[in-house]
C-alpha cells in the first residue's frame, strides 16, 4: 500500500453500484461505502432511507495520485451514473441518490466545478448537469453488510443482478485501460 494517498468522496446513486466500479480501478486503495451530506450524528441505513437525515450514499476512495489523479476518478464518476438527474438514479429515488461531489480541500472543488462547467459546455449530455459540489462534513461508514456488497452477494441479490451487474459491465468494457 503506498505511503502517497489522498481521499475522493463521491455520491452516484445506490452506493452498492459505484463501489463495485471503484474498487477495480488502478491505483484505487480501498473504497468505503458510507453516508455524508446530512445533519443526524451516526445515521443508520434506515435512517438514510428515510430521506429524513439529508444524507447522501456514498463511497469514500482512498486512492494514489501517481497513479490515478482526481480528474481520471471524476471522468470514471460523470460515466458510470447520470449526473442530470435530480436525486435519483434509475428506480432509486431521494436526496440519498443525489449526485454530489464532497471535495476534501480547495484543489478538489476547484477540479470538480471546472470538470462539471467543461462538461456543461461541451454538451456531452441533454440535460445540465446536476451534480453538488459540497464541503466533506461529517462522514459515516455504513454498517459492515454494506461494506464489499457486490462482490459478497452479487450472484445472491436480484437488485445486484438487474442493476449493479450490468453498470458494471458496461464499465468494465468503457475503462478496460484503467483496470487492475
Amino acid at each position: 500500500m503506498s505511503t502517497n494517498k489522498e481521499i475522493a468522496t463521491l455520491a452516484a446513486g445506490c452506493f452498492w453500484c459505484v463501489e463495485a466500479v471503484f474498487q477495480q480501478l488502478k491505483g484505487v486503495e480501498t473504497v468505503e461505502s458510507g453516508y455524508t451530506g446530512g445533519h443526524v450524528k451516526n445515521p443508520s441505513y434506515k435512517d438514510v432511507c428515510s430521506g429524513e437525515t439529508g444524507h447522501a450514499e456514498v463511497i469514500q476512495i482512498s486512492y494514489d495520485p501517481t497513479v490515478i489523479t482526481f480528474n481520471e476518478i471524476l471522468k470514471v464518476f460523470f460515466k458510470v451514473h447520470d449526473p442530470t438527474t435530480l436525486n435519483r438514479q434509475g428506480a432509486d429515488v431521494g436526496t440519498q441518490y443525489r449526485s454530489s461531489i464532497f471535495y476534501h480541500n480547495d484543489t478538489q472543488k476547484e477540479i470538480a466545478e471546472k470538470t462539471i462547467a467543461a462538461l456543461n459546455e461541451s454538451g456531452a449530455y441533454a440535460d445540465k448537469i446536476v451534480t453538488l459540489v459540497e464541503p466533506l462534513n461529517d462522514y459515516y461508514k455504513a454498517e459492515d453488510y454494506h461494506q464489499n456488497y457486490f462482490n459478497d452477494n452479487g450472484d445472491k441479490n436480484p437488485y445486484c443482478q438487474m442493476v449493479v451487474r450490468p453498470k458494471v459491465e458496461k464499465f468494465e468494457k468503457a475503462f478496460a485501460e484503467m483496470l487492475k
